[in-house]
């Protein structure tokens, strides 16, 4: 399985893929460090994306279980990894407030309108409530 944790930046996206440490981790800030990519337009956003659909997709054909934390604003981002997997759950994190990253937030972020996306606001729910959430939408229970 590969289950995409996205949203805006300081979301708690990093967090909660902490929360599986047997699973494979994909993170968008490292993932950036490795291919040195600071293109942060939507052509840059969605090439960076789209290399990390394609590491996980592989990975996930080789019987790991993999955790993306990644921004993913753009539909054209997330069609791309579902149309090279069939098995992906897609997680929106949300909050209220202000965290301190709010400047680096994507101004032209595509809100979700899939139908199977889960939606937790973390600012109103605990790391243990969503890890709960997870593993109800996904019909399993996750390694940790």
């Amino acid at each position: 399985m590969i289950i995409v944790l996205f949203g805006q930046p300081h979301s708690g996206k990093t967090t909660l893929a902490k929360q599986f440490p047997s699973s494979r981790t994909i993170d968008g800030d490292e993932l950036r460090e490795l291919f040195a990519n600071k293109d942060y337009s939507k052509e840059g956003r969605i090439r960076n994306l789209n290399r990390a659909s394609d590491i996980a997709h592989y990975l996930h054909r080789h019987g790991n279980n993999i955790v993306l934390s990644l921004v993913y604003p753009y539909k054209e981002a997330r069609d791309y990894l579902n149309d090279l997997d069939n098995n992906v759950a897609w997680i929106y994190l949300t909050y209220e407030g202000e965290r301190g990253r709010e400047a680096f937030h994507v101004k032209d972020f595509e809100q979700p309108i899939e139908e199977k996306v889960l939606h937790l606001d973390t600012s109103k729910i605990s790391i243990e409530e969503c890890v709960t959430k997870i593993e109800e939408y996904v019909g399993e229970k996750i390694t940790r």
